[in-house]
């Protein structure tokens, strides 16, 4: 499990009026809740908080450092403006042992395909992170697909992965993770070959008019 540090504090004033003064100051608006606790507005130090999520998955565990205590969350949700790279709000998640949470965890491809290696296949990834049910302090960091021994026409789908314990998917089984392709060339050869040279065009046939027949 992967985990990163920030800090923030509470924020008395709420309403856009208040969000507006606290990113003019530089900083981020922002919330947390979870286990059952009500909502709590939170300023966050901007270029703080953009340094983190430069360099974090959607997966991290963000121990959040509030007013002399540390408490671990989940970045949940993040505002941006519509065209600058500012962001306008954030949410956090409060995560708590034993009450298990849905998160994405990135899909890690592992090792190069028989059918890339002997028959020039492309392999094309479908799904890039896997939604799974977990424990808090059981988030892995990553969920390996070893797809070395992938053949041309194959694919793997969610009930070929072998998940650590206490993992669940929160997706159908047959969905499918990659699939390995022929090469474009050898699909265009066999497209071609599916019209013969010189073949004669069809034979247009129509009713013969009164004009016609003479």
């Amino acid at each position: 499990m992967s985990s990163a540090s920030l800090s923030a504090t509470v924020r008395a004033e709420t309403g856009k009026g208040a969000a507006r003064k606290v990113r003019q100051a530089g900083n981020v608006p922002g919330v947390i809740y979870g286990h059952g606790r009500e909502p709590l507005a939170l300023t966050v130090n901007g270029r703080e908080l953009t340094r983190i999520l430069s360099s974090v998955s959607s997966s991290t565990v963000i121990d959040l450092a509030l007013d002399g205590a540390t408490t671990r969350t989940l970045v949940r949700e993040i505002q941006r403006h519509p065209f600058k790279k500012q962001i306008m709000h954030v949410d956090f998640q409060e995560l708590v042992a034993g009450e298990k949470i849905t998160v994405d965890v990135p899909l890690r491809f592992i090792g190069v395909p028989e059918g890339v290696r002997l028959g020039g296949g492309v392999m094309e990834e479908t799904l890039h992170a896997l939604t799974i049910f977990v424990d808090p302090a059981s988030i892995p960091d990553h969920i390996d697909v070893d797809v070395s021994k992938l053949q041309l026409g194959h694919s793997i789908h969610v009930r070929d992965l072998s998940l650590p314990e206490g993992v669940e998917a929160q997706h159908d089984e047959d969905q499918t993770l990659c699939v390995l392709a022929a090469p474009r060339a050898a699909v265009e050869a066999a497209a071609a070959e599916t019209v013969e040279p010189g073949a004669a065009e069809p034979e247009l046939i129509r009713k013969v008019k009164p004009d016609d027949e003479k």
